[in-house]
């Protein structure tokens, strides 16, 4: 005589194929939530090796795709007045708009992503 064996109904499989799928897909939505709140904690900044020409190039080229009012005169990141801190300003800006993406710091490598908050006085970096 063989012995009982307990027979799995379609029913009780769908429910635990179910109860994988809900596992498998609670494990990859906390794993995206955790890489975006890191990616919220990241700045463009311009690397201070880069020459002149190619901090106002950024900054013409990153204000010509995001709003810049800021760096003018009154603005909140508008001093101190020079081209370092107006690229580094800019630079974010346009990082920020664009999702925070390595790629979008690159800026003919110029950029420099940090996890230090650069933001200073009453000039926040968002």
């Amino acid at each position: 005589m063989l012995p009982h064996t307990d027979t799995i109904t379609d029913d009780q499989m769908a429910g635990k194929q179910s109860a994988s799928a809900f596992v498998f897909l609670l494990f990859f939505l906390s794993v995206g939530i955790s890489i975006s709140v890191h990616a919220q904690k990241t700045w463009c900044v311009a690397k201070p090796s880069s020459s002149l020409a190619t901090l106002l190039k950024n900054i013409n080229f990153a204000c010509s795709q995001v709003d810049c009012g800021c760096l003018q005169q009154g603005g909140a990141c508008a001093t101190p007045a020079n081209v370092f801190n107006h690229a580094s300003v800019a630079m974010n800006l346009y990082y920020q708009s664009k999702g925070r993406n390595t790629w979008n710091c690159e800026f003919e490598n110029s950029g420099l992503v940090t996890v230090s908050d650069p933001s200073y006085g009453g000039c926040p970096y968002v």
